[in-house]
């Protein structure tokens, strides 16, 4: 078997159980980037791994040039079409940060949030045991690891020479995977009055502000906004508001949290830290969701100018609340050499096309980064699944593009009515492109200079990219199942998006006169439609109130 970083893979075993002799099936995954870490090229080694009393061993060893130019001759030319996102997560599997903050500022729920998991991994769920180099990695998001710090107490300045000691050892590694690419200051907004830097807090703040900390970024994160929201407005005089609307009262509110955090927060950060410490204001509740939004924004900006282009781009896959940089990333991943050049690829030339979707398709699920431990979204399934789905559309009712007046509501619209028309809470979503069915003919045709495979491989990147940010508008980072895969596909296919942007990739191809030059603007065009259909974070948020619930579980085939 032969991997790559990406991949996944498992085993599964059957045993019967000694007391009632009952046959019990179990399936074992394995971490790709474990078993690479245990591996030096051109060495044989072996990767071990316990589960419960069972000890697996599994030999590796590094294939040579001599075997890859052998395989590269072989009749399987999909062995040489690698996901980009593999190199890309060989060199950076996941995004690393530390986050400093005292216990009770709300460090858990900022990490939680950011990067939905259910449940903290912070260290001070393990008292007696915590130490900043101690690496958490949460299995609902193993893309994102987190070194964590309690942050720096009065009469405690050793911890300051420990941050300080780790950042420095850090900055010394050599590679992208170990670097710290983010540190995250965690402080609760105080009241009116009360402190926010401690003695060692405004040490640190210096020796960044100095440069001893280097060039890796440290975002001040101000928690429990919410708090201070409710503050401002006890602070209101009722009988002047009574001719204002609710919208005009929450502004007032938020000009005056605004001017009170610039006195209380902003003002003795920039004493210490200067005038461009980068710092974002908090609230995990729910009326406040866009603060966690702009919180990653502000660090994947931060993290792109400091650090390599593979920790930018992982820090847009652990994050899971932004899903305009999903796509931002899964941009910048189609750049660097599949969407380079889709209309000539010389990568491409002899593979079916199966093959070659089947990279694309790969790269940016990888980016998406859902929640997703069984793959149903690299299943073969959800593959000819999307396959069919263009082909359809292909053929479809196309709408003008020009006619979208709210691509959000339209979506949101198209999600109720189609929760609404089930029978029950339970009943199955009918997918208008059934699993299973015949798979388009051209996938099976080889890959060749024409303007049929260009508007297809474009067709089969746009629609894959919105059906996710469906997917990301109905799911809400929990783990996906097959039903909710379905009802993101069938609402996609339903909504008047899927066929106005097969009329904006028709419209393009027959604009196109010289086939041969149409790789230089093929890629513009890709990015102009997804940034046109994309729903920007804030907006999202609100939709989401907006939709019906579905039941997810029980789970239905697909």
């Amino acid at each position: 078997m032969e991997l790559s970083h990406g991949d996944t893979f498992s085993l599964h075993i059957r045993y019967k159980t000694w007391k009632w002799l009952k046959m019990k099936h179990e399936e074992i995954t394995f971490s790709p980037e474990d078993v690479s870490r245990v591996h030096n090229a051109g060495e044989r080694q072996q990767y071990i791994k316990f589960h419960k009393k069972i000890r697996i061993v599994v030999d590796l060893i590094e294939i040579t040039s001599t075997e890859q130019a052998d395989q590269s001759g072989s009749s399987d030319k999909s062995l040489e079409l690698r996901p980009t996102t593999s190199e890309i997560f060989r060199k950076c599997p996941r995004f690393r940060i530390l986050v400093i903050g005292k216990t009770g500022v709300g460090k858990s729920s900022v990490i939680n949030h950011a990067f939905g998991v259910a449940k903290t991994i912070a260290s001070h769920d393990k008292p007696g045991e915590a130490s900043i180099d101690d690496e958490f990695i949460s299995r609902q998001n193993d893309k994102f690891v987190l070194h964590d710090s309690k942050g720096f107490e009065p009469g405690e300045e050793k911890n300051l020479k420990i941050v300080q000691d780790f950042i420095e050892r850090r900055r010394n590694e050599s590679t992208p995977e170990h670097q710290l690419h983010a540190i995250w200051l965690c402080f609760e907004i105080p009241r009116a009055g009360g402190r926010l830097l401690e003695t060692g807090t405004e040490e640190f703040l210096k020796l960044k502000s100095s440069g001893t900390l280097g060039d890796i970024p440290v975002i001040v994160v101000l928690t429990k906004y919410d708090m201070l929201i409710d503050r401002m407005e006890r602070t209101i005089d009722e009988t002047s508001l009574n001719t204002l609307s609710n919208e005009t009262i929450k502004e007032l509110v938020k000009k005056k949290a605004e001017v009170e955090l610039q006195d209380i927060c902003i003002g003795p950060l920039e004493k210490f830290a200067g005038p461009h410490i980068p710092h974002a204001k908090i609230s995990t509740h729910k009326d406040y969701k866009e603060t966690v939004t702009n919180l990653i924004q502000i660090t994947e900006n931060c993290v792109g100018l400091h650090s390599t282009p593979e920790a930018a781009v992982m820090t847009s896959v652990a994050q899971r609340v932004h899903p305009g940089l999903k796509i931002k990333a899964s941009i910048e991943v189609g750049k660097k050499k599949y969407w380079k050049a889709l209309g000539s690829s010389t990568t491409f030339k002899n593979r079916k096309t199966w093959d070659c979707l089947y990279v694309l398709h790969t790269d940016i699920v990888n980016v998406w980064n859902f929640y997703d431990p069984h793959h149903y979204l690299r299943s073969q399934e959800f593959r000819e699944m999307m396959v069919n789905m263009v082909d359809k559309l292909e053929v479809g009712p196309t709408p003008n593009p020009t006619d979208t007046i709210s691509i959000g509501l339209s979506m949101v619209g198209t999600i109720a009515g189609i929760v609404s028309a089930l029978a029950g809470p339970a009943a199955p979503i009918v997918v208008p492109i059934a699993a299973g069915a015949v798979l388009a003919v051209w996938a099976y045709d080889i890959y060749q200079t024409s303007h049929a495979v260009l508007q297809r491989f474009m067709s089969y990147i746009v629609h894959l990219t919105l059906v996710l940010q469906t997917l990301y508008l109905v799911s809400e980072s929990q783990e996906l199942t097959r039903r909710v895969i379905k009802l993101a596909v069938t609402s996609y296919i339903a909504s008047p998006i899927s066929g106005e942007v097969a009329t904006w990739i028709q419209e393009y191809d027959k604009r196109l006169t010289v086939l041969e030059r149409a790789d230089r603007d093929a890629l513009d065009e890709i990015v102009e439609v997804m940034q046109f259909y994309s729903i920007d974070a804030a907006q999202m948020s609100k939709l989401r109130d907006e939709i019906p619930h579905v039941g997810s579980i029980p789970d239905e085939p697909w």
